[in-house]
């Protein structure tokens, strides 16, 4: 862009200059709206407007520049009719998308192709790429706002557990987990989970991901090769259990949750569920549907993955509450603190926790004592309950904002899920591939994940959105962005 020229320094205003060096001397006579509009998308191109960022009031720019406040408004309304900003009323005009053509070539370093990320099958590191891909609006589900993190009541911890700590507690450890964890773990799913559990009975995992190996592992020593899983439900979750040679037969979803009768029709004796808060639906498995798994007799594997993360609805006491000889159950605090703690639990039933230990004894030797210890003392004193408080209350808002913005932005969508969880599923009642409007909406900076990659029977297209790890206003500019892109599709 065209820098003040030093010899019209008189028509180059202070702040304006402050301003993208705006000189409106550059110009073309009678184009005055055009030349701004064009000025300010290769700021936004190039970053010197970042996405979120606010443009100065028409009225202030108006002045700065010397030009009617006409030639302002009507520049910010082509950046609005071109989906790169959008108007907030009394909070002005915020840029909510770059041009397509200079998203990618801002990182092509390292951005892989969009056709690349979202082909018809998923490749199996698919998660680890979208993660590794920058782009300026993060709205894919499974993260908590790590920003969150209690750093502070973390470090009193840390330091707690050094003063008491002992140099035998430095050596090998029970594969089991520390006895320390084990027991306010079992303490924590007392009174969050309604689950009463030995705390010899708990085993500290590496997050429920190698629980999901795990039992994996063991269930195939005693001949079970095939897990019945939701439908939808978790691509990442069937994309482990496929991992470990386990067939994955779907088993539809409705309003009441799994339907145990087409559980039945498949033949397996085991099934994978997420209860509380089914993924990516969000609903919640009803008492009858529990009955019937009783009836069932197979084994389930409960992921618990975001349970206590609730919002307008009572408390679900988990599966094993029910039935205990009949569910594997897993959880962790990666939804709760951080994934990088790779901190998790699980229970099994009697006839399966001898293997269990002996599968976490050979795959690591136990989990890392020093975490554990840190994680014990955090629940064992209260700052752990308040870190959950505290999100219950951040996570309102920042849901309340994205429903917000999928009414103004997505008016065609349905939202399902909102009374809990870090994300919403929405699906449209229209005929377009919502893989393809992904793929699109990465190409404008947004990530998404679509609802056929968590869906192994047909259905119509949604998209899985996640909103702990976003501020509103960048909750505001995705889904804003999202919707110029939808608009393209419908």
């Amino acid at each position: 862009m065209s820098s003040a020229k030093s010899g019209q320094a008189d028509r180059s205003i202070s702040a304006g200059s402050d301003f993208l060096q705006l000189n409106v001397a550059d110009a073309p006579a009678g184009h005055l709206s055009d030349w701004l509009a064009e000025r300010l998308r290769l700021a936004i191109s190039d970053g010197r407007i970042p996405l979120g960022g606010q443009l100065p009031a028409s009225r202030i720019l108006a002045a700065e520049l010397g030009v009617s406040r006409g030639v302002v408004t009507e520049a910010y309304q082509r950046l609005i009719d071109d989906g790169h900003a959008a108007g907030r009323g009394r909070a002005g005009t915020v840029i909510v998308a770059a041009p397509v053509s200079t998203v990618v070539s801002d990182a092509r370093a390292t951005l892989p192709p969009a056709a690349e990320l979202f082909a018809a099958t998923p490749r199996d590191d698919i998660f680890d790429a979208l993660r590794e891909a920058p782009v300026p609006f993060d709205l894919t589900p499974g993260m908590p706002d790590l920003a969150a993190f209690p750093r502070t009541a973390w470090l009193r911890a840390e330091r707690a557990v050094f003063g008491r700590l002992s140099p035998t507690d430095l050596g090998y450890a029970d594969p089991r987990g520390t006895p320390a964890l084990r027991h306010a773990v079992a303490t924590w799913l007392a009174r969050f989970r309604g689950i009463r559990v030995d705390p010899a009975e708990v085993v500290i995992v590496a997050g429920v991901s190698q629980a999901l190996g795990l039992v994996t592992q063991v269930l195939r020593q005693d001949g079970i090769t095939a897990i019945a899983v939701e439908d939808p439900g978790s691509l990442g979750a069937r994309q482990h259990l496929r991992n470990w040679r386990v067939q994955t037969p779907p088993v539809p979803v409705d309003g009441a949750g799994l339907r145990v009768d087409a559980l039945s029709a498949t033949g397996v004796g085991a099934v994978m569920l997420t209860p509380a808060h089914q993924f990516p639906t969000g609903v919640v498995l009803d008492g009858d549907r529990r009955r019937q798994l009783i009836r069932w007799g197979g084994l389930v594997i409960e992921d618990d993955y975001d349970a206590e993360h609730r919002y307008d609805r009572a408390p679900v006491p988990a599966l094993w509450s029910m039935m205990p000889e009949q569910v594997c159950y897993a959880g962790s605090v990666s939804k709760l603190l951080a994934p990088a703690l790779r901190l998790g639990w699980l229970l099994a039933p009697a006839r399966y926790r001898d293997a269990l230990v002996a599968a976490k004894r050979n795959a690591d030797l136990g989990n890392a004592t020093l975490p554990q210890l840190v994680l014990a003392e955090l629940m064992s004193t209260g700052d752990l309950e308040r870190q959950l408080r505290f999100l219950r209350r951040r996570h309102v808002q920042r849901r309340d904002a994205m429903i917000d913005a999928i009414r103004t932005h997505l008016p065609g969508a349905t939202v399902h899920g909102a009374a809990a969880g870090l994300h919403l599923m929405v699906t449209f009642d229209a005929d377009f591939s919502d893989t393809e409007l992904a793929a699109a909406a990465f190409g404008r900076g947004v990530k998404v994940q679509p609802l056929s990659w968590h869906r192994q029977l047909p259905s119509r297209p949604g998209l899985v959105l996640g909103y702990a790890g976003n501020t509103p206003g960048d909750l505001l500019g995705g889904v804003a962005a999202l919707g110029a892109v939808l608009r393209e599709f419908c």
